[in-house]
């Protein structure tokens, strides 16, 4: 996918850096300090233009959230948003997920959240998926014991791989939606992708797995 190019993109994110963190290695085993207190902390992964995360923060203060997301010039409409909504517990983080191990320590975060994540369908990129047994590894090593998923997508196939991934990993599985919003599930916060696709009458598959003791 190519993203359109924002010249002003990279000035934007320094200008604003107490949203979009510099240097996150750094805030390894840090980020109750960045926050100033010790509520859990939730990440996004492939936070996208940030309406899941900023709306996840204004919904629940109680929570830390950290989106992160590899294009600058996809996380700065994030970043806009955050600006906008003005609140202390959202932040961002403008790096490649590969290298979660690097940003947090061993238990410093409480739940990884992947909406509408890139299926890369093709089996040579099965590697690159967010539900593939190489980032299922990363989660855990980060995550609290008994640390969970929730997953959302529009993608069928995705969904499916997804559900035999965590299985064969282990993981346990609370809940699964084959058409969420027709289903009684609450509070549910849509994505931009999620809004496009619901919008044409697509089903949103969802659910949420955690780590075994």
């Amino acid at each position: 996918m190519r993203f359109r190019n924002k010249p002003w993109a990279a000035d934007f994110i320094a200008d604003n850096s107490y949203y979009c963190i510099p240097d996150p290695e750094s805030k390894k085993g840090k980020w109750s300090e960045i926050f100033g207190n010790d509520n859990p902390i939730h990440i996004e992964v492939g936070t996208g233009k940030g309406t899941f995360v900023t709306e996840m923060a204004k919904a629940n203060p109680s929570i830390n959230y950290i989106g992160i997301e590899l294009f600058e010039s996809v996380i700065v409409k994030a970043l806009e948003k955050a600006v906008a909504a003005d609140i202390p517990n959202v932040k961002l983080l403008n790096v490649n997920a590969q290298k979660l191990s690097e940003y947090f320590e061993a238990g410093e975060v409480d739940r990884v959240y992947l909406n509408f994540s890139d299926p890369w369908p093709k089996t040579r990129h099965e590697k690159r998926r967010l539900t593939y047994k190489g980032f299922l590894d990363l989660y855990n090593e980060v995550l609290v014991p008994q640390g969970e998923i929730h997953f959302k997508t529009d993608n069928r196939g995705l969904f499916e791989y997804s559900l035999m991934s965590f299985s064969e990993y282990g993981l346990l599985l609370k809940y699964v939606s084959l058409d969420l919003h027709n289903s009684e599930f609450e509070g549910n916060i849509m994505t931009e992708y999620e809004e496009k696709f619901s919008s044409k009458g697509f089903p949103i598959y969802r659910c949420e797995v955690k780590y075994p003791e």
